[in-house]
């Protein structure tokens, strides 16, 4: 009988394995393999030739599931003390189970920094070695982990060969970019039209996933001091950006298939931004878009959003965009995740019928990754 897919973690992350990019790289860039370096603070960070990658807090505490509660810093734990189903599948399935957890989709958290390095040819042969490491990592459990592939937007061909590869060779449904200009370059730019083509072709759903800083351009960080202060900014405005250039600018007009996400940036924004997008698609003294239908109707075609558990304003969203087009996550094994009880605190909100409640949970993921 098929596994029912009834909770689905829509943006789950594991913890590479720092020998992962030495053992699974190409040989040809096995000298210039990443490498975890203690940096001049003191923090964990990753060493990418002359490039120093990671977090303001380093990646230390990256695997602290658990510690959102508390004032953990670099230095009281290292990476490799992670949680250890961050690294290892058969410890991350009991986790799982322990919070009723069908089916994970996973994304990276060393590699959500991969999108700063600036060779190209190093960046693709980063991402080969991380999505077939990612594969070996899923494979025990077919059914209940599902990795989303690393793509080397530093060169779009390099991008749509490695989306390929892990389409057919590795049966991954989809694949993350940063919402972060690459090259300067928005989604929407004229040299992303080949991308969107083959994600059509292969039928590949795009999760758009913020980071840390982490050498990428993030708008509005250079306006405060505090970390605090530009993960709110970071997390939040590119993904609005990156939003405005898939729906406004015509990514999702043109290409009618696709499926994107934009994940790990609260969800309450969306009713608002496209409320102003509809508002000015129907002024015609604003109206320079191009797109045959509203805004509003090209997210309700196209795209989905991750809504974290405890946020207020779930039961608002759902009546305003519908629930099935709401995805949820644990964060997990990253401090600022939920787990457990993740959907626990969907389950129990009294404002949601059962089924609002049942369309979030799984509904909305089903959709997206086309797990149905």
């Amino acid at each position: 009988m098929a596994r029912p897919y009834n909770v689905i973690d829509a943006d789950g992350h594991v913890l590479e394995p720092m020998d992962m990019w030495e053992k699974y790289i190409d040989p040809a860039f096995r000298d210039r393999a990443p490498k975890l370096v203690i940096d001049t603070d003191g923090k964990e960070r990753l060493l990418v030739e002359t490039q120093v990658l990671g977090s303001q807090k380093g990646f230390g505490v990256i695997g602290a599931i658990g510690s959102r509660d508390t004032e953990m810093d670099d230095g009281e734990m290292t990476y490799a003390d992670g949680r250890p189903g961050g690294f290892d599948p058969h410890k991350r399935i009991p986790d799982m189970d322990l919070d009723g957890i069908d089916a994970a989709f996973l994304y990276p958290s060393v590699g959500l920094f991969a999108g700063a390095v600036q060779d190209p040819a190093l960046a693709a042969a980063m991402c080969r070695a991380y999505n077939r490491w990612l594969a070996d990592y899923c494979r025990p459990y077919p059914d209940r982990l599902f990795g989303v592939a690393m793509l080397p937007m530093q060169s779009i061909p390099l991008a749509i060969e490695e989306m390929r590869y892990a389409r057919n060779e590795l049966g991954m449904r989809g694949g993350f970019l940063r919402p972060n200009p690459y090259n300067g370059k928005m989604l929407h730019h004229p040299d992303y039209a080949p991308f969107w083509n083959t994600v059509e072709e292969l039928d590949f759903s795009i999760g758009l996933h913020e980071g840390a800083s982490g050498g990428m351009p993030q708008a509005g960080v250079d306006r405060f001091a505090t970390r605090g202060a530009k993960h709110i900014v970071s997390h939040t405005v590119e993904m609005m950006l990156a939003a405005m250039s898939v729906i406004w600018e015509g990514v999702c007009d043109r290409h009618p298939r696709v499926r994107i996400a934009f994940l790990e940036s609260g969800g309450g924004w969306i009713a608002g931004w496209l409320d102003r997008m509809d508002r000015h698609f129907d002024d015609k003294g604003f109206n320079d878009s191009g797109l045959s239908m509203r805004p509003s109707d090209l997210f309700q075609r196209n795209c989905w959003i991750s809504f974290e558990p405890v946020e207020r304003s779930l039961n608002v969203l759902a009546d305003y965009i519908g629930p099935h087009k709401i995805l949820w996550a644990t964060d997990y094994p990253h401090p600022d995740g939920f787990f457990p009880g993740a959907p626990k605190l969907i389950a129990d909100r009294p404002e949601l019928s059962a089924k609002t409640k049942a369309a979030i949970l799984g509904g909305g993921a089903r959709g997206f990754y086309k797990l149905d």
